[in-house]
């Protein structure tokens, strides 16, 4: 199968057209890439409704090694509404990812509880 010829004076336009795209696929996923790394990041790994009043939440924070990190853990109801809210200090260490859980005051029986952020201290 041949592949039709550009109209004769076009083809330097086809090239300027085809490298142009191709360095902004380039720049774009540099930028992409360069955002994420040195970035906060988190994962819920389970919570255990305890009472009426109090949940445990835990989670894993995954951030640059001597990195300090707060985390805002929350408690939702059956109308996903917030009942309880905590911020959590994650101190600086070596390691890279740290498992944490902590336990949430409630204002009500809650059926759930989260990560709701977490950003350098």
């Amino acid at each position: 199968m041949q592949f039709p010829r550009p109209a004769p004076g076009t083809g330097r336009w086809w090239l300027i057209g085809s490298v142009g795209c191709a360095i902004g696929v380039a720049l774009a996923v540099w930028l992409g890439l360069a955002n994420r790394l040195g970035a906060v990041t988190w994962e819920d790994t389970g919570y255990k409704v305890l009472d009426d009043r109090s949940v445990r939440v835990e989670f894993d924070v995954h951030r640059s090694p001597g990195q300090e990190v707060t985390c805002t853990v929350q408690a939702q109801d059956t109308a996903h509404g917030v009942v309880g809210q905590v911020q959590v200090r994650v101190p600086a260490s070596a390691q890279r990812s740290v498992h944490q859980e902590v336990v949430v005051r409630t204002a009500a029986r809650s059926v759930g509880g989260s990560v709701r952020g977490c950003s350098p201290a």
